[in-house]
């Protein structure tokens, strides 16, 4: 029970009571609760800014982790980015260039493909850092077209390099003879006075003077499309399809050592030397024959002779001395 409160009275000199009324109590207890609730805040804001509760330290770990994980992602993302780049000035300075392509334009490297809406369509409404994930998108994309054009290039240049390979081997780029001290070559390509008919007329190809019976070589890898004896100009004569548009002709040989239909490789024995047809001596009348148009084949003979040999061949075929045989 409250002790009731007295105040001293100096008119009458005697202590007495205090009188409280119940509005008085009331307000004294609304302030007492007042104090309270602003101590209670001030003490409840101290604990929680200075303490994080259990499901904030689980936001703050989710965050730590996305953020980690954002990190690693845009370092991968951009080593794929350099190494596309790398890959694509290698295709273009050097892989292309190679196989005589022109390069691929810059416009199209670009791989443009319009603005961010798309990735929006793309995306929930109200997602939380929606510029980020459409940078991301949009970097991927760009990403995934690039390397989509980089390897079709790859892929025409793969499909270059063996088309380039199979033409090396199948190029008619050797004598047609052994000729290692280039003493053999009797005439050349071009208008030639006719030995038997005594008139100028054009000589398609070249004269290789050989004893009978030497070899005769396939210039370059092929199928054998004719194997003919008995022609009146060029004798016993063979033909070579090479592909890629050339034909090499073999005349005035004595012997076959293939038939038709027979496919041949650069270097392989295809018969010898000899007289037959219109010829004033045993020898190897060799023609490059080029989308169907006869060629000086002085200047396909790359594989078996030195520059110093070849510029040789090249002075000795031009000299106008009288064909072997047409």
């Amino acid at each position: 029970m409250a002790k009731a409160q007295y105040y001293y009275n100096t008119e009458t000199c005697t202590y007495e009571k205090i009188e409280k009324s119940k509005f008085e109590g009331i307000i004294k207890v609304i302030g007492l609760l007042f104090v309270c609730v602003i101590f209670g805040s001030a003490f409840a804001w101290a604990i929680i800014t200075s303490f994080d509760s259990p499901y904030e330290l689980e936001l703050i770990q989710k965050n730590e982790n996305l953020l980690f994980n954002y990190h690693h992602l845009d370092k991968e993302l951009k080593s794929l980015q350099d190494h596309v780049v790398k890959l694509q000035r290698r295709d273009d300075e050097i892989y292309r260039p190679n196989f005589e392509v022109e390069p691929i334009p810059k416009e199209i490297r670009q791989a443009g493909a319009g603005g961010s809406q798309k990735y929006k369509n793309m995306l929930r409404e109200g997602l939380e850092n929606e510029g980020l994930i459409i940078t991301y998108l949009s970097r991927l994309d760009l990403l995934k077209r690039q390397m989509y054009i980089q390897s079709q290039s790859l892929d025409e240049v793969s499909e270059l390099a063996k088309t380039r390979k199979e033409l090396m081997s199948h190029l008619p780029a050797i004598q047609p003879v052994s000729n290692k001290e280039l003493k053999r070559l009797a005439s050349g390509f071009g208008m030639r006075f006719h030995p038997i008919l005594g008139v100028t007329r054009m000589h398609p190809g070249c004269d290789f003077s050989a004893p009978t019976g030497t070899p005769i070589y396939a210039t370059g890898d092929g199928k054998i499309i004719k194997a003919e004896k008995g022609n009146y100009s060029y004798g016993n004569q063979i033909e070579i399809d090479h592909g890629f548009g050339y034909i090499t002709k073999y005349g005035h040989m004595s012997t076959f050592e293939v038939e038709e239909g027979q496919e041949v490789k650069r270097g392989q024995i295809i018969g010898h030397v000899g007289n037959t047809g219109l010829s004033t001596a045993p020898h190897c009348h060799y023609e490059v024959i080029f989308n169907d148009k006869k060629v000086n084949p002085v200047d396909y003979f790359l594989n078996d002779l030195t520059d110093e040999e070849y510029e040789e061949i090249i002075r000795l075929s031009s000299e106008e001395t009288a064909p072997l045989g047409f």
